[in-house]
């Protein structure tokens, strides 16, 4: 059988992690994975809570060691606790909190007790283990949204297989040495990709930390030297640029999780002297194509991967993908190689026989000057949607402009009859960790405000 290494350092010495700016070397880090698989309990499933990523990378490190399965949810919700009981009655949570709220047996992570010098041996006693490329290494959850998570198989060598194709298409020289610092949770599957596995397996170093505000995004980034690798959302990268904060020297940026707006992937690659690249993928697939937002429309496809459209539905197969896996997008291939992305297909609304969707409205709203976060969204509780016509409405943040100038702003953007009706302007959008609006945030924002303004929902 195929075994394929758990970390490509091959120096005792490399640097694998930063923490609160201080260096982890690969050999640290092999040593705090042996000890925390010694505590390991025997179930089989682990549900890896740790909110500090070197923490969460020993935990899966320390997982696959042992044999074990990670358990990968988005969310942490009783009910979604619950499932995950249903779903894998033997799981365990290991956990960094010493408050963690989950109803599930429990483990805390305790340091490691090995002095680095100890944990430091001769370089011809520098063993990485080897994985077996069949393990199932995790199972990762989709968001749930139109129901329960749902759960996907990942075994470690498509993990590999995905970030070594994913090292093929970043415009970097060499990642080994890179300090790559995420604003997203590892427990998301891009955040697992490109902030944990993604270093584990080019030679650069993770950084533990996981800041939200500019100010500490700025903090992260200026504890770790260069070069700096940036992992972050359209919602992270707008924050920055509206409070207007420096940071220092980048490498690369990345972004994912919602579609990202050409002129925000301009200004942020203008701002902060960095190339800007952007991810396409899915819980399903794992990350499969990348493009240059600032500077092109179509996306490139990892090394192997292919789309195949049959009556109007793509789906994606080859390279890491295991098998043909339909994608909830609609997608355009121009090439093998190459295709344009549309929006999702649950997202596809049609008003008076024309056609658009959500994401590209909402991409529409975001690309007005003064709106800083925006969405569109279906009036599911309308009396019109009630007798079979869509409506739309919109929520905008957009603390110097009124709703009749942003209205008269989409009209030169959107055909008319996409206007929303209404749009309501609040102070901000309440996104999760990853900058995505679940729906039923969406569902209280805007019945709050149809009890607040009945008159704009008539």
């Amino acid at each position: 059988m195929l075994a394929l290494p758990l970390i490509t350092h091959d120096r005792p010495a490399a640097i694998i992690a930063w923490r609160a700016g201080r260096p982890i070397s690969a050999a640290q880090f092999l040593a705090d994975v042996r000890a925390l698989a010694a505590r390991l309990p025997a179930s089989t499933h682990l549900l890896n809570f740790c909110s500090d990523r070197y923490r969460f990378a020993v935990g899966l490190a320390a997982s696959l060691t042992t044999g074990k399965c990670s358990i990968l949810p988005s969310t942490h919700t009783p009910e979604v606790v619950r499932h995950l009981r249903s779903f894998a009655p033997d799981v365990f949570c290991l956990s960094d909190d010493p408050q963690c709220p989950l109803a599930l047996p429990q483990l805390l992570y305790v340091e490691s007790a090995t002095p680095e010098r100890a944990a430091t041996p001769e370089r011809g006693e520098f063993s990485v283990p080897q994985i077996d490329a069949g393990q199932l290494a995790a199972y990762v959850f989709t968001s749930g949204s139109s129901g329960m998570p749902v759960p996907h198989a990942k075994t470690w060598g498509r993990l590999v297989q995905c970030v070594r194709a994913e090292v093929t298409r970043l415009p970097v020289a060499d990642l080994a040495g890179c300090s790559i610092l995420g604003t997203v949770p590892a427990q998301h599957m891009y955040g697992f990709e490109s902030t944990v596995l993604l270093p584990l397996q080019s030679g650069g170093a993770l950084c533990a930390e996981r800041p939200f505000f500019p100010a500490d995004i700025a903090a992260a980034l200026a504890a770790v030297p260069r070069p700096r690798v940036l992992v972050s959302t359209p919602v992270h990268l707008r924050a920055l640029l509206t409070a207007e904060q420096e940071l220092p020297g980048l490498a690369l940026i990345m972004s994912a999780t919602a579609m990202l707006p050409v002129n925000l992937a301009r200004a942020v690659e203008t701002r902060y002297g960095a190339p800007l690249l952007e991810i396409y993928g899915s819980t399903e697939t794992g990350q499969m194509a990348s493009r240059r937002t600032a500077l092109e429309d179509q996306w490139r496809l990892w090394p192997g991967v292919r789309l195949t459209v049959s009556d109007a539905h793509c789906s994606a197969h080859g390279g890491h993908v295991a098998r043909p896996t339909a994608l909830a997008d609609v997608l355009e291939p121009t090439d093998e190689e190459h295709f344009l992305l549309h929006g999702r297909t649950a997202d596809l609304v049609n008003i008076a026989g024309k056609r658009s969707s959500l994401a590209y409205l909402t991409h529409q709203l975001n690309a007005i000057p003064g709106v800083t976060d925006a969405v569109f969204f279906v009036r599911d509780d309308s009396q019109a949607s009630l007798a079979g016509v869509t409506r739309l409405g919109a929520l905008a943040v957009a603390p110097r402009l009124d709703a009749a100038s942003i209205i008269q702003a989409l009209r030169q953007r959107i055909d008319p009859v996409f206007l929303p009706r209404p749009l309501l302007l609040v102070e901000h959008l309440p996104r999760n960790a990853t900058g995505k609006l679940p729906q039923h945030t969406l569902r209280a924002l805007t019945a709050q405000a149809a009890l607040l303004q009945p008159n704009l929902f008539a």
